[in-house]
């Protein structure tokens, strides 16, 4: 297959997940994609974190290995692939522009390929999901990524391939990330890590897990209301 036959596919695949006839999903839309919306998520992990490990070495080693994810992820995407791959977005790309629906005229001034917000969102969730071994905490960070990556399409910033190839490469960072992060833990951790049933495998509160949970599905709550009125 063609080079030219995959990005007329993607241009078309678009048009499945690029906007509706809803002023009020456009507005959830818009208020999801921002980073502001989910810094309530970003303080309950940093808070699970804290509340989980005993030392501070603990403590900064996964507030590193954090930022390291998205160090991996958002660098490559921002520095090496869009500039050397310089693919238009959707939205200002001069074949499709037009028929691209657009929310409160954002169209992003650098390039599309790959969405850095999708390889941003999947390397915290996958590393989370190493590290803290919840399956229920998974099952919501994936989610949380897919919904990111969904907000692209919808507003017309990325083509379905540039959310694809940047959810792949999350789940690489994501992973090494965490083999990494097993690999100094060794030399950190404590000689005692007490488990139970009101624990995760790897030792982390239940009842601390639900409050990241909890916060996530807050964030979703206030995107739906803020929704109503952001868009005008």
């Amino acid at each position: 297959m063609s080079l030219e036959r995959i990005i007329e596919i993607d241009q078309s695949a678009l048009e499945i997940f690029n906007g509706s006839d809803s002023m009020f999903i456009d507005g959830v839309a818009f208020v999801l994609t921002s980073g502001l919306t989910w810094l309530p998520l970003y303080l309950a992990l940093f808070y699970l974190v804290v509340k989980n490990n005993e030392t501070m070495a603990q403590i900064g080693l996964i507030v590193g290995c954090t930022l390291l994810c998205l160090i991996l992820s958002d660098g490559i995407s921002e520095y090496l692939c869009k500039p050397w791959i310089a693919r238009p977005r959707p939205s200002n790309d001069p074949i499709i522009k037009y028929s691209v629906h657009i929310v409160n005229n954002i169209r992003g001034m650098d390039y599309s390929f790959f969405s850095a917000h999708a390889a941003n969102t999947m390397s915290i969730a996958v590393f989370f999901c190493w590290l803290v071994r919840s399956k229920l905490l998974s099952v919501f960070l994936i989610l949380w990524s897919l919904l990111n990556c969904w907000t692209r399409m919808y507003l017309g910033l990325h083509y379905p391939g540039d959310i694809s190839v940047g959810l792949i490469w999350g789940v690489i960072v994501g992973s090494l990330v965490y083999l990494f992060y097993r690999k100094i833990y060794s030399l950190v951790r404590p000689k005692l890590n007490y488990v139970s049933t009101q624990y995760t495998s790897t030792g982390y509160a239940l009842s601390d897990v639900h409050v990241v949970i909890t916060v996530l599905l807050f964030a979703c709550c206030y995107a739906v209301i803020r929704g109503v009125t952001v868009i005008q």
